[in-house]
């Protein structure tokens, strides 16, 4: 259950390919250089529950500083590449990082990082430092490849989107002390997925998400083979499962919906039979598009719902899935509950209400005991925010996000950042971001803006204010577009009634989630 017994078994056998550089990682290299990692760390004085944070595109060498994280007892946060350099400085102050660790790629967003924060002792670039930073390479070299005399497993911290305030990092405390010992995320990986240490899995997602990171060094656990995708395009995708005849997978609707708008004759033209197993998450997947993709690539389809949280999962297989249309499965980590909002009572079956997880992992906002209190019934249960209603056999369906949480192409982006951002703007006297349907990405942004002055309402003023938000926060959170209304629904207490703004949106939708 760690990539050293895979060293010491099979030490040639690749851990890690990148798909388009063709660079390869075997186990007893990661083993190496994971424990150069570790020793690094006690070397700049880091001890067990300290926190680094990772600025990194899909990189050779992530897995290496993953692996010596979680060697050290290290707590580590990987971060999108997409945020702006103020998202990634709060965070990085937020975490209270020692370390962080950078790539030349990524120099522009994190340029201005030490004096931004004075609290980071070590400031580490990989493929050529920048002034002020120190070489990653030359720093591991100079370390040597044996374990640290107090290995302590460490986890990862990442940063989960919400509604209100910024995000706030989600740390859930490995059961175990023992860098090897088994957890949830095997257990579901062995029992249900069938992964062995013959597997090959494609991963096309970045790796600062919670899905891709945490899967891929499962697989390594397990012995399997990794294949990264520096980027995802539908059908080199296809290309690459032919050719290194992958076993598993992991995706997102958006990536099917791509797939499946390939032309005939190109989504023919690869041999997709070597796939047993493949799963999705992070984003609802349309009725349809879920159908059509088993049509094509048969009855290899998982789908779970869960959260960075880690506080329950469901899941359910093809098979199931075709007589329960719509699902997103039965519990497999924690007991579904369906909380009446208006009672705080348990819900009978078929009624609609928040989803609660009893008896699941426990875990907590870090810096934000509210929101940690927030998610948390008096019984003890755990609610991510989602609505929806368990059928007699046990099968979850969401209807809605109580939260009003927009996940689009599987990225959960939170309205109110934007909202914080284009109330600033002198023409602007009221606004709501929400998320409205998008055939490809489930959902997309939209602003709803109350200009200061109607007579201002236009294409150019759209154009302003989308402009405007993209100079403060990462495109992915700014609106794609923007309506304008005369006055927002507001109660006289100030209260937005957002519901009736997105009902606008949904109008004929069965379900207010795609």
């Amino acid at each position: 259950m760690h990539p050293y017994f895979h060293a010491q078994a099979t030490p040639d056998k690749p851990a890690l390919i990148m798909a388009d550089s063709g660079v390869t990682v075997s186990y007893r290299e990661l083993d190496d250089r994971s424990n150069q990692v570790a020793q690094l760390w006690r070397a700049l004085g880091l001890q067990a529950g300290d926190h680094i944070a990772l600025m990194l595109e899909n990189h050779p060498r992530y897995f290496e500083i993953c692996w010596g994280a979680q060697r050290a007892g290290l707590i580590y946060t990987a971060m999108s590449t997409r945020l702006t350099e103020g998202e990634v400085s709060y965070i990085v102050n937020d975490c209270a990082a020692k370390a962080v660790i950078a790539s030349q790629a990524m120099r522009a967003a994190v340029a201005h990082l030490p004096e931004q924060c004075p609290n980071v002792g070590h400031w580490l670039m990989l493929d050529g430092a920048a002034t002020g930073w120190t070489s990653y390479e030359d720093a591991v070299a100079a370390q040597p490849a044996t374990r640290i005399a107090d290995e302590r497993a460490g986890g990862d911290m990442l940063y989960s989107s919400g509604t209100t305030g910024r995000p706030k990092g989600v740390f859930v405390p490995p059961q175990e002390t023992a860098i090897d010992a088994p957890g949830p995320m095997t257990d579901i990986l062995t029992k249900l997925y069938g992964v062995t240490d013959q597997t090959r899995y494609l991963s096309p997602a970045p790796l600062y998400h919670a899905a891709p990171l945490r899967y891929t060094m499962a697989v390594q656990r397990l012995g399997g083979t990794v294949v990264v995708m520096e980027h995802f395009d539908a059908e080199r995708y296809l290309q690459l499962v032919q050719q290194h005849r992958i076993t598993h997978s992991q995706l997102v609707p958006t990536m099917f919906v791509r797939m499946l708008k390939l032309p005939e004759e190109v989504r023919t033209r690869y041999d997709l039979a070597s796939l047993k197993c493949a799963i999705h998450a992070a984003a609802p997947c349309p009725i349809p598009v879920k159908q059509q993709m088993i049509d094509w690539w048969g009855p290899v389809l998982w789908e779970y719902y869960a959260g960075t949280e880690g506080n329950g999962v469901t899941m359910v297989h093809a098979k199931d899935w075709l007589t329960h249309k719509g699902t997103v499965g039965r519990a497999v980590i924690g007991e579904l509950k369906i909380v009446d909002e208006d009672t705080g009572e348990e819900a009978p079956v078929g009624q609609a209400g928040t989803v609660y997880f009893a008896n699941g992992r426990p875990f907590a906002y870090h810096n934000d005991p509210a929101k940690t209190a927030g998610s948390q019934h008096p019984k003890g249960w755990t609610t991510l925010g989602d609505v929806g209603y368990v059928d007699a056999e046990g099968f979850l369906y969401l209807t809605d996000r109580k939260a009003y949480m927009i996940i689009s192409g599987g990225v959960n982006i939170y309205p109110q950042e934007a909202e914080n951002v284009l109330i600033t703007h002198p023409k602007v006297a009221d606004v709501a971001v929400l998320g409205v349907p998008n055939e490809e990405f489930g959902e997309e942004v939209k602003a709803v803006v109350q200009p200061r002055d109607m007579a201002d309402a236009g294409p150019e003023l759209e154009a302003e204010l989308i402009a405007y938000c993209r100079s403060q926060l990462s495109p992915i959170k700014c609106p794609k577009s923007v309506d304008f209304d005369a006055e927002l629904p507001r109660h006289p207490t100030g209260k937005l009634y957002k519901r009736l703004l997105k009902d606008r949106y949904w109008a004929g939708k069965t379900s207010r989630i795609v």
